[in-house]
């Protein structure tokens, strides 16, 4: 009975985190068709065996999560409470990952390393981040809790947190984020550096033109000064 009221309420906890972040969910009987949910259930096994040190059956009930929901989760990651993979097909997460609460990550995200490296080699990501999609972590440091991270960018070094991360390789372009990502949900409104590097490079072309304009029409005015003196 313990066992059943444990099953319970993950899965009461599933529901909830999935209706939070989903508008696209009309019924809590739909989460038994995310790939999210699927996955999380395979993890959780998995993870109990790896921690068990039966490393083969971890690694078998894993794959049988990967083959069914596209999504890799290696049960050695340490993944915590409200986590959701929104889509999820792509998703890889590494054996050192560890994952605090409330996370979202959206299809095609790569938790990783950067080699054969032993130890940690696998990113920390702090509460309350959003990873958008295609985004690529790789690497041992820490993505500090309330950030976010842009679609398709590619963080190799320590984020801060309450920041907004985008580009390849991912900077931070934004920082002091005034809500939670997974209240917003938002992948889409985002600073873009190389528009306002362009922008600004326009403008400073724009001035020096109008400067060369100014000063062309100087040295015509000069030249029809010295040519009346003569």
């Amino acid at each position: 009975m313990v066992i059943n009221m444990g099953i319970i309420n993950k899965i009461r906890e599933e529901i909830k985190v999935i209706r939070e972040r989903d508008p696209a969910i009309h019924s809590s009987m739909e989460v038994f068709l995310y790939p999210s949910f699927k996955v999380m259930m395979h993890y959780r096994v998995a993870h109990k065996l790896y921690g068990k040190r039966h490393y083969f059956l971890a690694r078998w009930v894993s794959q049988r999560g990967v083959r069914k929901t596209g999504i890799e989760i290696h049960p050695g990651a340490q993944i915590g409470a409200g986590f959701f993979i929104d889509h999820g097909n792509g998703v890889i997460i590494g054996e050192t990952a560890i994952v605090g609460n409330n996370v979202t990550l959206y299809q095609g995200v790569t938790l990783g390393g950067t080699g054969k490296e032993h130890g940690k080699r696998h990113p920390t990501i702090g509460d309350n981040v959003m990873i958008s999609a295609g985004a690529k972590v790789l690497g041992s440091f820490t993505i500090g809790e309330n950030s976010k991270i842009g679609a398709g960018s590619v963080v190799l070094e320590e984020v801060p947190p309450n920041s907004t991360v985008v580009g390849v390789p991912g900077r931070v372009v934004k920082r002091n984020n005034q809500m939670l990502p997974r209240e917003e949900m938002d992948q889409i409104h985002l600073p873009d550096p190389v528009k306002e590097d362009i922008a600004a490079l326009r403008y400073e072309n724009s001035a020096l033109t109008n400067k060369l304009i100014e000063i062309e029409q100087e040295l015509k005015e000069l030249k029809k000064e010295i040519t009346i003196k003569e």
